[in-house]
C-alpha cells in the first residue's frame, strides 16, 4: 500500500506541477512563438509569461516605411531581447545595435487556474531625444530598466516593449516626397497595430490599448494619439514628461540637417530626390555617424541641436500637432512632469549650476533665455527674463539664481509644453477624460546640490518597480512611491 501511496502523492504533485497556468506555444499572424514562464515567489502559484524578441515588421531597409513581417516557419523561440536599432555609441565614435531592429517583448501574468483573458494592454515606448534608447532600456548586469514584470504583475496587465529607429535613421528628412521623414514614428504605429490584431492570443483585450512612455516616448505617446493612422488602435495613452507640443519634438527646418548629413558622407545637397538616393545607399553607419550632437562648448542652448526629430509630413503627421486633437476626442489621456525636469538640460546649458564653487550671473541667465525665446525677439528675452529674476531682489543667492535657471527650463521644455497640450485635449475630448499629474520625489544622484528635485527620468525607476527589483539600494518609501505610481498607471489602463 505505501508503494501505491506514494505513487499516487508523485502524480497529484505533478498535476499540480502543470496546472499552474501558463501560454506554451501561442499562434500569431507570423507564425507560433513561444517564451519562457517565470514563477513568482517560492509558493505563489502565480508566474509571468515572457516573450522576448518577437519581430512585429520585415527587417527595415535604411530610410524608408517599414512593411509587414512575411512571417516564420515553425515555433519562433522568444527568449532573448534582441539588438537595439543602430545608434550611435555615449561617445558618438561608433556604433551598435543593428538595423534588423523592429522587435517587440511581452509580459502575461499568469494566476494559478486558468491563463489570463483580456487583460489591459500597456505599450511603453522609450525616451532617448529620438536619437538612442531600446525597448529593454539600460541595463546593469542583465537587470534592464525596462523590464514589464513589476508592473504586469503589479497591476495584472499585460505590458509590451519594443524597438524603433532612431538618429537619422528613423528621423531624416528632406522636408519633401523624397525622404518624408518619421519613420521611427511609423515603427511605433507598427508595433501598435500589431499588438491589436495579435494581443488577444496572449490573453489581451485589443479594445483596451494604452500607450505610455517617457520624454521623447512621451511626445511619442501624444503624437500617435494625434496621427489618423492610429484611429481605433489606441483607447488611453500616458505621456511623462515630453508631448507633440514641446520645442524639442517638432523639427521645423529638415532640410538643413538633411544636408549636413549629406554634405559629411559625399551626397548631392542641391537636388533632394538626388540626395534621397545617394543617402539610402550609403553605409548606415557612416549617416549614423554623420551626426553628433555637442554635448560642451555649445554656442546655442542644447534644444537647438536636436536635429534629427519628427517633422510634419503632411501625412503620418498631417498639421502642426496643435491642429491635430480632434484625433484624440475619445483617448483617455494623463499627461505629466516631474518638478525639476529641466535640470539635465539646464546643467548642459549651464554647467555650473551643479557646481558650488561656481556661480551663475544674470549675463550667463539672460544669454540662456534669449537663446530659447529668440522667436520672440529682444521685448520677449527682456520680458521673460524679468518675469524670473523678480524673486532676486528678496533672494539673490547662488542656490536661488541655480533655482531658476532650472525652473525656466522646466517650463519651456516640459510644463507649459504640457499645459497646453492637457487644454487642446481637454477642448476637443468627446468621451475622453483628461488628467494630469506633478511628480517630486528628489532625485537620489549623490552628484547633485541637495536642492536638486525630481530630474527628468527620475520617475522611470518607479513606474518600472526598480525598488523591488532592487530591494538594498532603495528604502521603504521608495516602494510606496513605486506601489502607489504602479496602481496609478494600471488603474488608469484598465478603467480610464
Amino acid at each position: 500500500m505505501g508503494r501505491l501511496e506514494l505513487a499516487v502523492l508523485g502524480l497529484t504533485c505533478c498535476l499540480a506541477v502543470v496546472s499552474a497556468a501558463k501560454l506554451g506555444a501561442v499562434y500569431t499572424e507570423g507564425g507560433f512563438v513561444e517564451g519562457v514562464n517565470k514563477k513568482l515567489g517560492l509558493f505563489g502559484g502565480n508566474s509571468v509569461d515572457v516573450f522576448k524578441g518577437i519581430p512585429f515588421a520585415a527587417p527595415p531597409k535604411a530610410l524608408e516605411n517599414p512593411q509587414r513581417h512575411p512571417g516564420w516557419q515553425g515555433t519562433l523561440k522568444a527568449k532573448d531581447f534582441k539588438k537595439r536599432c543602430l545608434q550611435a555609441t555615449i561617445t558618438q565614435d561608433n556604433t551598435y545595435g543593428s538595423e534588423d531592429c523592429l522587435y517587440l517583448n511581452i509580459w502575461v501574468p499568469q494566476g494559478k487556474k486558468e491563463v489570463s483573458r483580456n487583460l489591459p494592454v500597456m505599450i511603453w515606448i522609450y525616451g532617448g531625444a529620438f536619437l538612442m534608447g531600446s525597448g529593454q532600456g539600460a541595463n546593469v548586469l542583465k537587470n534592464y530598466l525596462y523590464d514589464g514584470e513589476e508592473i504586469a504583475t503589479r497591476g495584472n496587465v499585460i505590458v509590451v516593449t519594443f524597438n524603433y529607429r532612431v538618429g537619422p535613421l528613423g528621423f531624416l528628412s528632406t522636408g519633401d516626397a523624397n525622404l518624408p521623414g518619421n519613420y521611427g514614428l511609423r515603427d511605433q504605429h507598427m508595433a501598435i497595430a500589431w499588438v491589436k490584431r495579435n494581443i488577444a492570443a496572449f490573453g489581451g483585450d485589443p479594445d483596451n490599448i494604452t500607450i505610455f512612455g517617457e520624454s521623447a516616448g512621451g511626445a511619442s505617446v501624444s503624437l500617435q494619439t494625434l496621427t489618423p493612422y492610429n484611429k481605433g488602435l489606441v483607447r488611453r495613452a500616458i505621456s511623462q514628461s515630453g508631448v507633440a507640443l514641446t520645442p524639442w519634438a517638432i523639427q521645423k527646418n529638415p532640410l538643413f540637417w538633411a544636408k549636413q548629413i549629406a554634405k559629411k558622407v559625399g551626397c548631392p545637397l542641391e537636388d533632394t530626390a538626388r540626395m534621397a538616393k545617394c543617402l539610402k545607399v550609403t553605409d548606415p553607419r557612416a549617416l549614423t555617424l554623420a551626426y553628433k550632437m555637442p554635448l560642451a562648448g555649445m554656442e546655442y542652448p542644447m534644444l537647438h541641436y536636436l536635429g534629427f526629430i519628427p517633422v510634419v509630413d503632411g501625412d503620418f503627421i498631417p498639421d502642426d500637432p496643435i491642429n491635430l486633437f480632434a484625433n484624440a476626442a475619445d483617448i483617455d489621456y494623463i499627461a505629466g512632469t516631474n518638478d525639476m525636469d529641466g535640470h539635465i538640460f539646464a546643467s548642459i546649458d549651464m554647467p555650473a549650476i551643479n557646481k558650488d564653487k561656481q556661480t551663475v550671473t544674470g549675463e550667463d541667465f539672460f544669454k540662456l533665455v534669449s537663446g530659447l525665446t529668440f522667436a520672440k525677439g529682444p521685448r520677449g528675452a527682456n520680458a521673460t527674463f524679468d518675469l524670473y529674476t523678480a524673486s532676486w531682489a528678496e533672494d539673490s543667492s547662488q542656490e536661488a539664481k541655480k533655482k531658476t535657471v532650472v525652473d525656466f527650463e522646466t517650463d519651456v521644455l516640459f510644463l507649459m509644453p504640457t499645459k497646453m497640450a492637457l487644454a487642446q485635449h481637454r477642448a476637443n475630448a468627446k468621451s475622453a477624460r483628461t488628467y494630469t499629474y506633478l511628480f517630486s520625489e528628489p532625485s537620489r544622484i549623490p552628484l547633485y546640490p541637495s536642492w536638486v528635485g525630481a530630474d527628468h527620468t527620475d520617475d522611470l525607476q518607479y513606474v518600472f518597480g526598480k525598488p523591488f527589483d532592487n530591494p538594498l539600494i532603495y528604502r521603504a518609501q521608495d516602494r510606496t512611491v513605486s506601489r502607489t505610481m504602479i496602481a496609478y498607471w494600471t488603474n488608469f489602463a484598465r478603467t480610464g
